[in-house]
């Protein structure tokens, strides 16, 4: 049986969700710096965002605020982490250097300056306000994908 039999018919069936302090804040950061879009933003409790969904081309993210739920003692911010993530949102673009341009001008910390990869890429990697790790590429794995 392959994962695929059991996945809905989606444009993308794998959703990174991540959890901020102040979600409000990295929807505006995320939008206004990389060009992601919000689709669906939904209000929780004492103003707090419940959930929210931001789009990318044919991907997506989702995000929620921090709280104290059983899940959220599963999945913390970074910055509540001591800086760590264990795993960070993969950015297929077109253009790796306006990409970046845009995450300096934001004031993003690039922890890995935009390079030349042996296989035909270009990418950098950087985190947002609240420590979540992104990396930027023009790689593309599904252009590689086998019939």
């Amino acid at each position: 049986m392959t994962a695929s039999r059991n996945a809905q018919d989606s444009i993308a069936t794998i959703i990174p969700t991540l959890r901020y302090r102040d979600v409000l804040a990295a929807i505006d950061w995320l939008c206004n710096t990389f060009g992601f879009e919000t689709l669906l933003v939904v209000a929780g409790k004492n103003g707090s965002i419940a959930h929210a969904q931001l789009i990318f081309g044919n991907g997506m993210v989702m995000l929620g605020s921090a709280r104290d739920s059983g899940f959220d003692q599963l999945q913390k911010s970074p910055n509540d982490a001591g800086g760590i993530n264990i795993q960070s949102p993969y950015v297929v673009v077109a253009d790796a250097d306006e990409q970046n341009r845009w995450g300096l001008e934001a004031r993003a910390e690039v922890v890995y300056e935009i390079e030349d990869q042996p296989h035909s890429d270009r990418l950098f990697s950087c985190r947002d306000p609240e420590g979540h790790l992104r990396k930027f590429s023009t790689y593309d794995p599904w252009s590689k994908r086998p019939d």
